[in-house]
């Protein structure tokens, strides 16, 4: 019986791919590998942009100067630009959007649905009321990060505990989902509540902002702070990936192959929960990135999440620098960084939408 199942989930992942799978298999980890090219060729590029333009020879230069000691021409005002104020931006972007999108990928392939985000279980919702409370109190912003990020685990922790206890401690992805929706609403009227209260002259327009997500005050002491959890977070994920090709088959089949699901399912949350925190805690509500990302690392690299949830990773860096050029940049004043992801991902989101239906139309 196992033998079976061990048969029928390797001929799922490859179905879609020719006798010459190795050559596919390995075209796969070449297109992650130009993924990490293009990434660094990127950054290089989008330290440039801004209002100061600056080439990519001489940010070229400056990165090899500070970095490894290699002489380099360039003006003070160039070197501050590029080392002070955009380098930590673009590295808190890339952190971000890799976290988010490491995040969304893992829990798509453990509810086993495309359509499912990061803020799926509330931490979202939690972490966003924990650093509402705290702008609402005037608290400073290691304490805001520090109240965003416990209580985007308290959020989770409660739609866990719900979950297991109106499941009476069985098994239940539908219920867990669906107690994160009523556990993310909860603490979305919780920070309701905080703008109300708010002095809508100082504190209002505060939270108002933070909400709306930006990493343009993100500095390297913040980045320090939070580099260890999405460390933590993300090699889990990461370590574990293979495991989410077992899932795709249900629960009892994975079992069937020896894979802890009640604990797989624990580190996955957990690790989820921890960069989505870190995220937002860093860099307030930045939505659909969890959710656009990981179909576009599918669609360049199959659905094999050996190499899909690594390429999420790479392809999610890139995409919110792309995203955070663009709101510094479009316009005069800067555009916060949510609203702009939100742009781009709603279209996005009813494409796929679209494409679902046709495909079930035509089974």
């Amino acid at each position: 019986m196992v033998s079976k199942i061990e048969s029928s989930a390797k001929d799922s992942v490859r179905r879609d791919e020719p006798s010459s799978f190795d050559v596919r298999r390995w075209s796969r980890w070449v297109i992650l590998g130009l993924s990490v090219v293009a990434l660094l060729v990127l950054f290089v590029l989008t330290l440039g942009i801004g209002r100061l333009s600056i080439s990519p020879g001489v940010v070229a230069g400056i990165l090899g100067h500070d970095l490894l000691g290699l002489p380099a021409s360039f003006t003070d005002a160039e070197h501050t630009v590029v080392m002070v104020v955009r380098l930590p931006r673009l590295v808190a972007a890339c952190l971000a959007g890799a976290a988010l999108s490491v995040a969304g990928a893992a829990y798509q392939g453990l509810f086993r649905n495309p359509m499912v985000s990061p803020d799926i279980l509330g931490a979202s919702a939690g972490a966003s009321f924990g650093a509402a409370l705290a702008l609402l109190l005037g608290l400073g912003t290691q304490l805001v990060q520090l109240s965003a990020f416990g209580m985007g685990f308290l959020a989770v922790a409660l739609t866990m505990g719900l979950a297991r206890l109106l499941s009476r401690g069985r098994s239940n992805t539908l219920m867990l989902v669906l107690c994160g929706l009523v556990v993310g609403t909860l603490f979305q009227s919780f920070v309701s509540i905080v703008k109300y209260t708010a002095d809508p002259d100082s504190k209002l327009p505060e939270i108002t902002y933070w909400l709306m997500g930006s990493i343009a005050k993100v500095t390297w002491d913040d980045l320090a702070a939070l580099a260890v959890p999405l460390v933590v977070g993300v090699v889990p994920i990461l370590a574990v990936r293979w495991r989410l090709n077992t899932l795709a088959f249900g629960e009892d089949a994975a079992a069937s192959l020896g894979v802890n699901v009640r604990v797989l399912r624990g580190l996955l949350v957990f690790c989820a929960t921890l960069l989505t925190a870190c995220v937002v805690a860093m860099a307030g509500v930045v939505g659909w990135v969890g959710l656009v990302v990981p179909h576009v690392a599918r669609f360049l690299g199959g659905s094999d999440n050996r190499v899909a949830v690594p390429l999420s990773l790479v392809v999610g860096a890139a995409f919110l620098l792309v995203v955070d050029t663009v709101c510094r940049t479009l316009m005069a004043s800067e555009i916060p960084l949510g609203i702009l992801t939100a742009v781009i991902g709603a279209p996005f989101f009813v494409l796929v939408l679209a494409r679902t239906q046709g495909r079930g139309s035509h089974e």
